[in-house]
């Protein structure tokens, strides 16, 4: 077959692409275990991140399975239901009612005192945000919390993955003095709200910041009788 020819130059190409899309195929076959498997220590590392237990990908699975001792569903009754609360896949539940959600809960031992630890998801600027809130036994008070987002703006909306964003969650409250489901007001410096509730929203990140507060009400919100029920 002459080389120069167009039938030579289109067979060539097209033996090209299969093969190129075939080798590429056979590696992300073999590679989605790995995959599966850093997306599963990640996980971990933020659970445990949302109690101030730092982990790195090499010891966060020993850590985790010494420090949560418990994990389950529970539905919007506060009832325990059958299911894998590590694999609860938060964006469809998020997708529900909350009448039919199954909501994840971890239990992690704190120098013999149990921390509740409870899964996020909601939306920001640019994309999906996520996080983990613990809270004291009491049930209102939060010992620490985690976040992260897709796509938000570095150094404006992306701050809410900082630690000192996050530390100001450790200490606030989720019900107020009557008993009454609260939440937090993640609030800018115009807006007034009670101090065992706010933490300060990011300059320039107030989609995000708004964003970020929806979600800790909606989401926390879903947990009202499981919390009753455990204080």
């Amino acid at each position: 077959m002459d080389r120069n020819s167009n039938v030579y130059t289109f067979i060539y190409a097209s033996v090209m692409v299969i093969l190129v899309a075939a080798i590429l195929s056979f590696a992300a076959f073999n590679l989605k275990p790995y995959q599966a498997k850093n997306v599963e220590i990640e996980k971990k590392q933020n659970i445990l991140a949302s109690v101030n237990i730092a982990a790195t990908a090499v010891d966060a699975e020993q850590i985790y399975s010494e420090k949560i001792v418990n994990s389950y569903i529970v539905n919007s009754k506060g009832e325990k239901v059958d299911g894998d609360a590590f694999t609860v896949d938060l964006k469809k539940e998020r997708a529900k009612q909350v009448e039919d959600r199954q909501l994840p809960v971890f239990e992690c031992n704190i120098d013999g005192n149990i921390k509740y630890i409870l899964p996020l998801y909601g939306a920001g600027l640019w994309g999906p945000i996520w996080g983990y809130i613990s809270v004291d036994n009491d049930m209102n008070t939060i010992y620490g919390a985690t976040f992260d987002h897709q796509g938000e703006t570095p150094g404006l909306g992306a701050e809410i993955a900082t630690k000192p964003f996050q530390a100001q969650f450790a200490g606030k409250t989720i019900f107020d003095n009557n008993g009454e489901f609260y939440s937090i007001i993640v609030a800018k410096s115009n807006e007034t709200a009670p101090e065992e509730h706010k933490v300060d929203a990011i300059s320039g990140g107030t989609i995000t910041s708004k964003g970020l507060q929806k979600m800790v009400m909606d989401d926390l919100g879903a947990y009202k009788s499981f919390f009753n029920q455990k204080k």
